[in-house]
């Protein structure tokens, strides 16, 4: 069934468009009215107006959503239009969510917290069929803070060994082949005309450092 706004109500009435500024808007209500933070999960909000003179509450989304609260092991079914009126510690006039109970889905009407406060949450069905559960089951859960979940943050020197060895693991094998070559193969020999350089440079050296006398013998007989 379409939810229809009289012009009269939209007049009096704050509207929020666009998700953001919906999931805002709902989380300050909840707050304001004293009701667990993720009672009302809803997704891809469309609009949501309040008319403050009367707590009515309208709240429009793409798509209907089923959320399970695992805390309360109960699956509660969110139309795609939802309205109810809020007051202090409860939502009355309810349309737009049902809840599953045993196997048949039932249409809530009213959902409420004691005053003074018990830790208790009432879930009121049409045809007078009720349940509670604890406050806390309807909150909304806070995001893992960092090194949560079992992950253990490692120091630097930990950081440093895991990237020589992300280094080394990616190697392809060519390089990897390349590297052995270079630590474990012999020196190759060198080239015909470097070998003939060095034996001249060497053969250089020697007659440099030989004896002048004999020297100046074996130029005499190269000479006769």
């Amino acid at each position: 069934m379409t939810l229809t706004i009289p012009d009269e109500v939209r007049a009096k009435a704050e509207v929020y468009v666009g998700d953001a500024a919906g999931q805002e808007k709902t989380r300050l209500l909840l707050q304001e009215t004293g009701l667990p933070s993720g009672l009302l999960p809803l997704r891809d909000i469309i609009e949501c107006g309040y008319v403050e003179e009367t707590g009515f509450v309208w709240l429009r989304q793409r798509r209907k959503v089923d959320h399970y609260f695992a805390k309360a092991g109960r699956h509660v079914s969110y139309g795609a239009e939802v309205s109810a009126v809020a007051d202090k510690g409860r939502l009355k006039k309810i349309t737009g969510v049902k809840a599953k109970e045993m196997l048949l889905w039932v249409t809530l009407h009213e959902i409420c917290v004691d005053d003074p406060p018990t830790g208790k949450l009432h879930c009121k069905a049409i045809g007078g069929l009720s349940r509670s559960f604890p406050v806390e089951a309807f909150e909304a859960e806070e995001p893992a803070p960092p090194g949560a979940g079992g992950v253990v943050p490692r120091d630097a020197e930990e950081e440093e060994e895991v990237e020589k060895e992300e280094g080394e693991g990616d190697k392809n094998p060519e390089q990897e082949a390349a590297a052995e070559k270079d630590g474990d193969a012999p020196a190759a020999a060198p080239a015909p005309e470097e070998a003939e350089s060095k034996a001249e440079e060497k053969a250089d050296k020697e007659v440099s450092s030989a004896d002048p006398a004999v020297v100046h013998a074996e130029a005499l007989a190269a000479k006769n």
